[in-house]
């Protein structure tokens, strides 16, 4: 597949004559005020790891993307700028769409300049960025260029944390839909599973997530050498379509049953785990959790009972180093491993979302939608990609009820119902009723997790999991 992008030896220049290292030292102050930068607060050293130019086939800009290489001492990630050069006095930065970046800046206005006064833009709501990049990438059908996209009324969504994404309109009149660019922020070596995964989905014909219309590749240079990654992908805009938590907490508030939803939404992330399993099949030799691997993101995807057992109690022993209150719970958490380390076995693994929530859902037209199977950003490919238990991401979307009843003085039993209705539908369509207490300490296992970074991030957000570790661990 053809990819863009030089390494840091070889630095670009167009007509302009401005250098990647000239454009680096434009956007160096501004880098640390986005959301997606990963070392706020520290230090970083920011260097170049690559660089390309793209084409705006109307030739209104030139454009160029920088490949970041940010260094601390616990982050090492490679972020993606797209960035568009201006002659000062064209273009007017303040009728220009919000990048939502979490910045002063909005997208398309002016960083800093280079050269003889050029205007450095942040270009991911550009249109000569978004006509350059629409140009370069590749699509399964039709030519992204081709399919009738208004890059002149672009949509910067507000509030992302790891990715910039852009919605573009349809030039034709009452259109419905038009496409959402994902313009991926922190870049890691391979195909990103946000690219991959819906591709393969919509080829096994599940249409519960949004068709991939195009992707692009680029290249840059790492401490071995040069790699290839995704740089973005173009899919369908679901137009309409609410938010999965949005319309839970919603719902909670007004003491409005969640039960058909949740039912529904059950059946489709059977479906969903189905049409994984046969568009990504897992070698019988695919790794799984190996004792003494790194907690954090702790993997139960053993298909031995002993080995979930022991991830989970690695779990444990890491929540309790950082939140000391829950070695009340040791007792309780022994016991429950001791059952599930007397089973031989439990189910397979396979190909799963791997952080499935409410908020990675969409509701429009009367059925589901299933967004974002990127995984962490920052986290490498092999651990976004390996095999797990389908259900965690049952496990998952339990907790995501819990949160929105919680936070939204919701009648009691509200989350009940809610829970008990997505299990109902995910037996349906499935053809088997979800081992409960595999289930229940999937669960124990996400609970776990929410303690610490609830902890670390929104303390009074705390009581949410300590009411689910004690319905889980509880006499």
């Amino acid at each position: 597949m053809p990819t863009q992008g030089a390494g840091p030896m070889n630095p670009q220049v167009d007509e302009t004559g401005v250098t990647d290292d000239e454009l680096l030292e434009a956007v160096r102050s501004w880098l640390p005020e986005r959301r997606w930068f990963p070392a706020k607060g520290s230090d970083a050293d920011v260097t170049l790891a690559g660089g390309f130019p793209l084409t705006d086939p109307q030739g209104a800009a030139p454009v160029r993307v920088l490949l970041v290489r940010v260094r601390t001492a616990t982050v090492d990630a490679v972020l993606q700028v797209p960035l568009t050069l201006h002659d000062a006095g064209t273009g007017d930065a303040g009728d220009r769409p919000d990048g939502g970046d979490g910045g002063a800046s909005t997208a398309g206005s002016t960083l800093g300049t280079v050269g003889d006064g050029l205007q450095v833009r942040d270009g991911s709501g550009d249109p000569a960025f978004l006509r350059a990049w629409l140009a370069a990438a590749q699509g399964p059908g039709t030519a992204p260029s081709e399919l009738g996209l208004d890059v002149d009324h672009p949509r910067v969504i507000t509030g992302e944390q790891s990715n910039t994404s852009v919605i573009l309109p349809s030039t034709e009149a009452g259109a419905d839909g038009g496409a959402i660019l994902k313009v991926f922020r922190a870049l890691t070596p391979g195909e990103n599973p946000d690219v991959d995964v819906p591709r393969r989905l919509a080829a096994q014909g599940w249409t519960h997530v949004p068709a991939p219309l195009g992707w692009l590749d680029g290249a840059w240079t790492t401490d071995d050498g040069e790699v290839t990654g995704s740089l973005g992908v173009l899919s369908q805009f679901v137009a309409g379509a609410s938010d999965g938590f949005e319309m839970a907490c919603d719902m909670a508030s007004r003491h409005e049953s969640f039960g058909r939803l949740a039912e529904d939404l059950g059946r489709v992330v059977a479906g969903m785990h189905r049409a994984l399993l046969a568009a990504l099949p897992v070698d019988d030799a695919a790794a799984g959790v190996q004792p003494g691997e790194a907690v954090e993101g702790a993997d139960v995807s053993s298909t031995r009972g002993q080995d979930v057992a022991a991830a989970i109690e690695e779990r444990f022993g890491w929540a309790v180093g950082s939140v000391p209150d829950l070695e009340q719970w040791s007792g309780a958490v022994t016991d429950r491993l001791a059952r599930i380390r007397e089973r031989e076995s439990v189910p397979p693994r396979q190909r799963v979302h791997g952080d499935l929530h409410l908020g990675q859902v969409l509701r429009a037209r009367d059925q589901w939608y299933v967004m974002d199977f990127e995984g962490e950003p920052l986290s490498g490919l092999e651990a976004r990609t390996r095999p797990d238990l389908a259900l965690r991401d049952v496990a998952g979307m339990l907790r995501s009820f819990d949160y929105a009843a919680a936070l939204n003085d919701a009648q009691p039993g509200w989350a009940d119902e809610a829970r008990a209705e997505f299990l109902r539908g995910y037996a349906a369509e499935s053809g088997e009723e979800p081992d409960a207490d595999l289930v229940d300490l999937l669960e124990l296992d996400k609970a776990l997790y929410e303690a610490v970074y609830e902890a670390r991030n929104r303390p009074q957000w705390r009581h949410i999991p300590a009411a689910a570790l004690q319905r889980l661990l509880g006499a």
